[in-house]
């Protein structure tokens, strides 16, 4: 992690007694996070200096002691706050299991989610904090424990059901149609201007309508797409290179950039988290198999 007295430093893993976690402690302070999005939640506390957390409504000087809740999907960026960066911890829960957790521990149904993104909450703060130095003494219990007191606490403090879906206007079927073809062509996008054609509207049209939709104009919803389906990919055990041929990066410098500004961790790094646990993991298993 390098010297964390004065430098950037950063570990992004999961433990595995806790799936559908993932889990961010990290110093930043020239790095900056470009506007992305997550597929589930992000729950985090800092601990050290000041994050400004870039939100659709404006930016957020989260401090500690500040608990800050972010609903999948939801746009938004950070930097540092202040010239010695900020120290902090992510619980990054997956919507399955912020879901179960609701139906167990509160009175929240339908699809549950944070009615605010950011409260003064020093207990709670603390409690994340604890969540990631149980995982890494490997206290199974106390993990487990702790991150369900916290989704708990912060959905029956400030919980809401998430806006059901309603039927999209012509502007938000048109950037729906544009996203698809996104998906589909992801290694080799087409330009704004064809993508417009094949969706039957104007490239200005077509661009106001997917920032609208997605909080993010076209070319900054791909590259964040990319970089999620890179995660997935080195989770499966592809290399970097792999990975950034696969999703469409000229090359894996391009990867690692990107990456890195999104995740908070270079490919590689992440990938050696990943398949780290993985062998662990195998390992345990093979020598049980011999001791039986």
């Amino acid at each position: 992690m390098g010297n964390r007295a004065g430098h950037e430093w950063a570990r992004h893993w999961q433990y595995e007694e806790l799936p559908g976690l993932d889990l961010l402690h990290a110093r930043y302070v020239r790095h900056t996070f470009p506007r992305h999005s997550h597929d589930g939640f992000t729950v985090a506390s800092v601990s050290g200096g000041v994050e400004d957390l870039i939100m659709p409504d404006g930016v957020i000087p989260v401090r500690p002691g500040m608990v800050v809740m972010i609903n999948p999907e939801v746009p938004h960026a950070a930097r540092a706050g202040v010239p010695e960066g900020w120290t902090y911890t992510t619980l990054y829960p997956s919507v399955e299991l912020v879901s179960t957790i609701a139906h167990e521990m509160s009175t929240l149904r339908g699809t549950p989610g944070f009615a605010e993104s950011n409260v003064q909450d020093p207990q709670t703060a603390e409690l994340i904090r604890h969540v990631h130095l149980a995982a890494e003494a490997g206290n199974a219990l106390a993990a487990d424990s702790l991150l369900r007191i916290v989704v708990a606490r912060l959905l029956g403090r400030h919980g809401s059901r998430l806006p059901a879906r309603g039927t999209p206007d012509s502007g938000g079927r048109t950037a729906a149609r544009a996203r698809e073809l996104l998906e589909e062509r992801m290694a080799r996008p087409p330009t704004l201007d064809r993508l417009a054609q094949e969706v039957g509207a104007s490239p200005f049209a077509l661009f106001r309508a997917f920032k609208t939709a997605y909080g993010m104009p076209p070319h900054t919803w791909l590259t964040d797409a990319r970089v999620r389906n890179a995660r997935r990919l080195l989770e499966a055990g592809r290399t970097p290179a792999e990975a950034a041929v696969e999703v469409g990066f000229t090359d894996q410098p391009h990867l690692n950039r990107h990456f890195t500004r999104i995740v908070g961790v270079p490919p590689g790094a992440y990938r050696d988290e990943r398949l780290g646990r993985t062998r662990a993991r195998k390992n345990v298993q093979d020598a049980g198999g011999r001791l039986a």
